[in-house]
Order: structure tokens, then sequence, then C-alpha cells
């Protein structure tokens, strides 16, 4: 596994998506579902989302993974429990 000094990019998966050449949108959005869920949890999803925007899309604006991040900063929402051993009644 690549790792990455990018707090927002831990594993280098978006980094790597750009440096592929001839990669199609259904293989960006594969490897943003793996990003999304290997992302620390104290990390802001849509922070995270909107840094990695901000750089990617200057350098490569018709890059299908910048459609992507840009599509997930669209809908991004914070990140909330839903069940678990915790929430279940003892």
């Amino acid at each position: 596994m690549v790792r990455s000094d990018d707090p927002n990019d831990h594993k280098g998966l978006i980094r790597e998506a750009y440096r592929i050449e001839g990669i199609t949108l259904p293989e960006c959005r594969s490897i943003f579902l793996d990003w999304a869920l290997s992302l620390p949890e104290d990390r802001d999803q849509k922070q995270a989302l909107s840094a990695l925007h901000t750089v990617y899309s200057m350098q490569a604006a018709d890059h299908p993974m910048t459609q992507v991040l840009a599509e997930g900063l669209q809908t991004a929402q914070a990140p909330r429990r839903r069940g678990g051993w915790r929430n279940r009644n003892r």
C-alpha cells in the first residue's frame, strides 16, 4: 500500500488515480469509495474533499477523478452513527 504525507489522502488513493493513464469515471468512483471508507474517523470528509478538489481541479480540471470529487462535495454530509453495539439496549 502506498502511503502519503497528505492527511486528506493518507493512502495516496486519489493521487494515484490521477497518475493512471486512461482511467474511467467508474474506476474513479470505485477508488473514491475506497478513499471514503478508509478516511480516518477524526478527518472531516467534506473538508478533506474540498482540499483535494481545490488542488486537483487546478491541475487536471477535465480528469474523471476531478468530476468525482466535485460530485462528492455536492453530496457530502457530516458522518453520523446509525447503530452498532453502543446503541443497542442492554
